[in-house]
């Protein structure tokens, strides 16, 4: 049997027969579990294809499997505290966990903690990336969406406080779920909320571009590949689609055969399936187009995570193994002050801030050089007759050098960066 191009990733609360499993999208058979504890809502995700991360319900560490190796637990990543939610950058760079109020990104090469963004008020409840790894957004219970720019995060320079890049602060109630769309930093993001509103932003300009009222508490909300529809997961287990496309936005409900709060909503890549998972411990599939239930997973206790995603190329080579093992991730953003110790050899390169210290680069040097050849017209600078050609000589020559010099630094540091392993 040829492997599946999409897969359902699912976990419940209960974690009796596994903590989480993945099925054949469209036939609905098991074909691997990862067993080990239980994973809590929210915190479930694919770490580049190779490993499957799992925040544990009511601990403060992380089970991870290698995904191709279902029997065994592999290690724990240890958290400060425990996680509320978790998600990792699609480019495998990056993983974020909320911990209390706080964000922490870790380096997933290095393991390096890289920062701590304290600018919730109260419990992270969602965490998502956008599609090109260079943003994510973060929504709690003190009502706040914030959406920050990963490079600044990330950038070196330790002396200005992070701030996100928007805050959006209409919902009354806590933040239940976010869906960031395509097309990266142009996408737009839909978020939920207890408030009884869904929400459509758009992340370039940080404008709300549509709000639904509804007559439930929105538990989960997404949208399918080509944002022509929004589905909503009501707390009365109802899942609403909206038409984006339509000159009025109304509600319709469509799948009402859940009977409890829906958790989970996902679309697969065609757009023709709906996924829900729901505290009736059931993971149902949907045909869009006739509104009718296709397909039950049967779960041993409410479904915290429910996603379609298509199907890691090593998820059934039984004998592949990941590329580079995970690292020991650090629990504090100085570990060598905290007796942690650094077990990476190698360099951790960042984006770092525009200027470093007040020492001029040498292109400033060069263009300051340059300023000063300009005004070479003015006689009182350097004086009359072959005293200024001397000078005006002497700083071509400079310039010339400067330039030399630069150019071979940029050389060098591109044959070090693309130098094979």
């Amino acid at each position: 049997m040829a492997a599946p191009m999409e897969v359902v990733v699912c976990a419940d609360s209960a974690g009796q027969l596994w903590n989480c499993a993945v099925f054949d999208l469209h036939s609905g058979t098991n074909l691997l579990s990862y067993r080990g504890g239980n994973s809590s809502a929210r915190s479930l995700t694919v770490l580049n294809g190779e490993f499957i991360l799992g925040a544990q319900l009511g601990k403060n560490f992380i089970n991870v499997w290698e995904i191709q190796r279902k029997d065994q637990l592999q290690h724990k990543i240890v958290c400060p505290g425990i996680v509320t939610c978790l998600t990792a950058s699609p480019d495998g760079l990056y993983l974020l966990a909320g911990i209390a109020e706080a964000i922490y990104v870790w380096e997933v090469s290095t393991g390096s903690l890289l920062a701590i963004l304290n600018r919730h008020y109260q419990d992270l409840t969602c965490l998502r990336f956008t599609d090109d790894s260079s943003h994510f957004i973060s929504g709690g219970k003190d009502n706040l969406v914030l959406v920050w720019s990963l490079a600044s995060v990330v950038q070196l320079d330790s002396s200005r406080p992070l701030e996100p890049r928007h805050i959006w602060a209409s919902h009354s109630l806590p933040v239940t779920d976010i869906h960031c769309g395509l097309m990266g930093a142009q996408a737009r993001v839909a978020t939920s909320s207890l408030d009884q509103t869904v929400k459509l932003w758009e992340i370039s300009s940080g404008e709300m571009l549509l709000s639904i009222l509804f007559d439930v508490g929105i538990m989960s909300v997404t949208l399918d590949p080509c944002e022509y529809f929004l589905f909503c997961g009501g707390s009365d287990g109802n899942i609403f689609q909206v038409s984006l496309c339509s000159t009025v936005k109304h509600a319709e409900t469509y799948f009402a055969l859940v009977r409890n709060l829906v958790t989970c909503l996902s679309v697969s890549m065609d757009g023709t399936l709906l996924l829900s998972g729901s505290h009736d411990e059931t993971t149902r599939l949907w045909d869009i187009q006739s509104k009718q239930s296709i397909r039950t997973i049967t779960h041993k206790g409410p479904v915290t995570n429910a996603v379609i995603v298509p199907a890691p190329a090593n998820m059934f080579l039984p004998d592949s193994r990941p590329a580079v093992p995970l690292p020991r991730f650090s629990r504090h953003l100085n570990p060598s002050e905290q007796g942690e110790g650094t077990e990476s050899g190698g360099a951790c390169l960042r984006p770092g801030p525009a200027s470093q210290g007040s020492e001029e680069t040498y292109l400033e040097k060069a263009e300051k050089l340059h300023s000063l050849m300009c005004a070479v017209t003015d006689k009182t600078v350097f004086g009359d007759g072959e005293n200024s050609k001397v000078r005006v000589a002497e700083l071509e020559e400079e310039v010339k050098s400067l330039k030399k010099i630069n150019k071979d630094l940029y050389d060098f540091s591109i044959q070090l960066l693309t130098k094979p392993s």
